[in-house]
């Protein structure tokens, strides 16, 4: 879950990697009929989004991602300073591991995964979707600078898929990832007007002007993906639960007018958490009764798009640092077992799970280098900011990967379940 504080934010512009429905408002899934993609525009060549479905077109059936979230750097190392994930033989340790898991499905956060990544990928069957981490602290999201300087960091991500990575083993590009609040709000109050958007991919109408902003990212990563390589893939915009779809909660982070549906692309891709905001205070579900299923449910009910659950995790670290955030942190490892399966049984048996295309649990290892708030911050293993406690392995000694508790083996039993 990103809750990074404004200084590392600022430091992230010069990163390699630039790397959360309403019911009556503009952003509801009743205006989904406006919100499509062009008819005429290509498909993706494998992952198609028919319905409320992801089809792998190579085997004609739909899917179900059983994912991790990846960001390679371990310890002692840093992007902050500019500086890509290091290109050695640990792709081979990490991957091995996910793959004992069960894990088919990576989604990246790096924008320039290293040469041997994908090599170490070239000997699995695992997929990927490459996340574009956008400045989420915009002050004016529709500003023109902004834009145009965001579109050509997509590019780079684009360019480095086709120049390094693997297109054939793509499934999404995602772009953005948890826009903040303020910067919605902020951005919505001056552009009242804009409301709708007619690219040549992507038409949207009746959206809030933070929505038009990321469409038309969108569509120009579209564009862009489609006059250059010929083809393209699926694409999202990743949101978390704190400022919308569903509004109708009391701890949502901006009025329902401002609330960001994810529905722009070709599926809802969500970073949805058992303690996150409009979660905790969503109905219990109609089989297990917890708020996470109840928010799942609702979720489905308004979205006739495939949806993506692109984050849920828990941080090990020993106490929540923030009393505003409760859950966002301080989870005992022996406890979290039982919470991944109570996860895993929410989602498999919601009412509507049939248009859930996956899960991808955050994250494979602890990450040192967050929150950027002091010097040297990847040099030690600050078990004070849950940040840095998300995995589900610890970084040795040695830098190589040490299980928590029985966490990954459960992790892997789950995976290996209908």
């Amino acid at each position: 879950m990103i809750m990074l504080n404004k200084t590392m934010l600022r430091l992230l512009i010069g990163m390699v990697f630039l790397p959360s429905l309403a019911l009556a408002a503009p952003s509801s899934e009743t205006q989904q009929e406006a919100t499509g993609i062009s008819p005429e525009t290509p498909a993706p060549t494998r992952f198609v989004a028919r319905g409320s479905e992801i089809i792998d077109r190579k085997r004609s059936v739909p899917v179900f991602f059983r994912g991790i979230g990846y960001s390679p750097y371990l310890s002692n190392e840093t992007p902050l300073g500019g500086d890509p994930p290091g290109d050695d033989d640990r792709y081979q340790e990490h991957l091995g591991l996910m793959q004992a898991m069960g894990v088919d499905y990576l989604h990246v956060f790096p924008m320039k995964m290293p040469p041997k990544f994908f090599t170490a990928l070239d000997k699995t069957e695992m997929m990927y979707g490459q996340d574009i981490w956008i400045w989420a602290y915009e002050e004016d999201f529709l500003a023109e600078k902004f834009l145009a300087k965001t579109m050509e960091d997509i590019k780079v991500a684009i360019d480095h898929v086709y120049k390094v990575g693997r297109p054939d083993r793509l499934v999404l590009f995602s772009i953005g990832d948890e826009l903040q609040a303020d910067s919605v709000v902020r951005t919505d109050s001056r552009h009242p007007e804009v409301r709708n958007f007619k690219g040549k991919h992507l038409e949207v109408t009746n959206r809030t002007p933070t929505e038009i902003a990321l469409a038309r990212l969108i569509d120009g990563a579209m564009d862009y993906e489609l006059n250059q390589y010929g083809q393209r893939h699926l694409y999202c915009h990743t949101s978390w639960t704190h400022i919308g779809p569903i509004t109708d909660r009391p701890d949502i982070e901006v009025p329902k007018e401002d609330a960001i549906n994810p529905n722009l692309g070709d599926l809802v891709c969500l970073n949805i958490y058992t303690y996150a905001k409009g979660v905790r205070t969503s109905p219990p579900g109609s089989v297990t009764g917890t708020s996470y299923q109840g928010y799942l449910e609702e979720l489905a009910a308004q979205s006739t798009k495939p949806i993506f659950v692109t984050q849920v995790g828990l941080s090990t670290s020993p106490f929540e640092p923030k009393s505003r955030a409760p859950g966002f942190g301080g989870h005992k490892v022996a406890d979290v077992p039982q919470d991944f399966t109570a996860v895993w049984q929410d989602l498999r048996t919601a009412k509507g799970h049939e248009k859930f295309c996956g899960i991808s649990f955050f994250e494979l290892q602890d990450e040192w280098w967050k929150s950027g708030d002091v010097p040297d911050d990847e040099k030690t293993h600050d078990l004070g900011d849950p940040e840095e406690c998300f995995g589900l392995f610890e970084v040795g000694a040695d830098r190589h990967l040490v299980p928590k508790g029985k966490i990954p083996e459960t992790l892997g039993k789950l995976y290996k379940m209908p």
